[in-house]
């Protein structure tokens, strides 16, 4: 395979990308109720545990038993001891979490106005009602959509500098390449991502690596249209640097695939180097971006709606990857 380090240099701004039209969604009703679960969790009575969850569980039906069986891994046999090992072992990040987000009123802002655009696009979705938080174990789950609430996982957004997360045993489970995202800036993306799959499940799983490349880029491209007026390094999870560097060479990284003859492979190993997430694009160089692939796949979506603007979002979700890559015939200058 041909090796061409393109991700070298340090990337001046690139500013001459078009300006986007956002529609007005002022109007669209949405209604979005906070749950902090993790306050009532923590409230538990250590000396009454039993009474304690079946109190929980009135204020909080259904998640409690999400949480107690799908997150915490619990049984209702081991229920009571596992409840007052997790109390004790998490208390001091339930007190972190006290300081550090005692309002989270600009997240429950950001995901209502995604939920608006949600909404205005796909009129027929059935939103989430709730956005409920809570902590669950480290190595857990950080988002969760259920039938009527996005639940979000605080334990991975308490900041990047979160000793636990510099830890050597939370650098084995995130190492920085992930942990920098550990922001709560990235919990409205991360909740409208869930969405995006919960309404268009891949299903593109061992079909060519273009036509993996062009499904990403189509929900990353949704993903922008849902949240337009966040940045797209929060979307995309690469550093100012890393999409500067991308945009700087795309006409090189476009032409690596080509060369390299991967656009068609079907080899598990190729979608894992530029489909999954990761420190860098190792052939591409160490200041490249990981999941290269969802950039390439992007712009790809991007030239055919260029030539296909009234296309709705939907119709674009179902496109077979495979006709859009045709038809857009993407070929960067």
């Amino acid at each position: 395979m041909r090796i061409i380090l393109l991700f070298t240099g340090v990337w001046l701004l690139f500013s001459c990308r078009p300006a986007k039209k956002i529609p007005d969604v002022s109007g669209v009703e949405v209604k979005l109720q906070v749950e902090r679960f993790e306050k009532d969790f923590f409230s538990i009575d250590t000396l009454h545990i039993d009474a304690s969850l079946q109190k929980l569980n009135q204020e909080h039906p259904g998640f409690t038993q999400d949480f107690l069986f799908n997150i915490l891994g619990s049984s209702p046999d081991s229920a009571e001891k596992d409840v007052r090992l997790f109390l004790s072992t998490y208390r001091n990040m339930y007190t972190t979490v006290q300081q550090k987000m005692a309002d989270l009123g600009m997240v429950e802002q950001q995901v209502k106005r995604g939920l608006q655009f949600v909404k205005y696009y796909f009129p027929a979705y059935r939103l989430p009602q709730k956005m409920i938080t809570f902590i669950g174990p480290i190595n857990g789950y950080g988002n969760i959509i259920t039938p009527n609430a996005l639940a979000v996982g605080l334990q991975v957004y308490l900041g990047k500098d979160y000793p636990l997360y510099q830890s050597e045993q939370g650098q084995q489970l995130y190492p920085s390449f992930i942990s920098r995202r550990f922001e709560q800036a990235y919990i409205p993306v991360n909740c409208i991502r869930n969405i995006i799959n919960d309404m268009f499940p891949d299903k593109n799983a061992g079909k060519p690596l273009v036509e993996q490349m062009v499904e990403s880029g189509k929900r990353m491209y949704l993903l922008d249209r849902l949240l337009p007026e966040l940045p797209d390094t929060l979307k995309t999870g690469y550093t100012e640097k890393q999409l500067e560097g991308c945009f700087e060479n795309e006409k090189n990284i476009w032409s690596f695939f080509v060369q390299n003859d991967l656009l068609y492979s079907v080899d598990p190993n190729h979608v894992r180097d530029y489909l999954n997430d990761g420190p860098n694009t190792q052939a591409l160089g160490e200041a490249s971006p990981g999941n290269i692939g969802q950039f390439v796949g992007m712009q790809i979506v991007k030239k055919w709606m260029d030539k296909h603007p009234d296309t709705p979002l939907d119709a674009l979700m179902k496109m077979p990857a495979k006709q859009l890559f045709d038809e857009a015939r993407y070929k960067p200058k």
